[in-house]
């Protein structure tokens, strides 16, 4: 099966080459897979605009972001398989705050922290707990 894939207004696309300015992210463990132009996503005003958190709130990929993105939690902690390259570098206060996030590892980011700075190919996986904690829906 090949992977769902959509732009930024949700419709499907066809495989094809990323154009120069593509930024492409796939999100793990799903294997949603979303591509954009760099410097059109519009704004999902939670986190920094063209973070992985914006990313995902533009593509229904779901993050939690308890604090609303703003670097006072640690609930869209995620790894980055992948591309750091084309993210930001890590400011004090974000690596202030991943101190005290569960399951802390070197590729460790803040989603809502983590700006796409430049076209190209990034992997980002969504810890379990973190999976397991926003598929608890009331009534389930």
């Amino acid at each position: 099966m090949a992977d769902e894939k959509t732009n930024n207004s949700g419709a499907a696309t066809i495989d094809s080459p990323p154009g120069p300015n593509t930024v492409r992210v796939t999100f793990l463990p799903e294997g949603k897979v979303v591509e954009f132009e760099h410097g059109k996503l519009p704004y999902k005003d939670h986190g920094k605009p063209e973070s992985i958190l914006d990313v995902a709130l533009n593509n229904g990929v779901r993050l939690d972001h308890a604090c609303g993105g703003n670097c006072a939690c640690t609930t869209c902690h995620v790894w980055v398989k992948q591309g750091s390259e084309c993210l930001s570098e890590m400011d004090d206060d974000e690596a202030d705050r991943l101190d005290m996030a569960a399951d802390l590892q070197l590729n460790s980011r803040l989603g809502c922290q983590s700006v796409i700075e430049k076209p190209g190919d990034i992997v980002v996986e969504i810890p379990a707990w973190n999976r397991n904690y926003v598929s608890e829906e009331p009534g389930h």
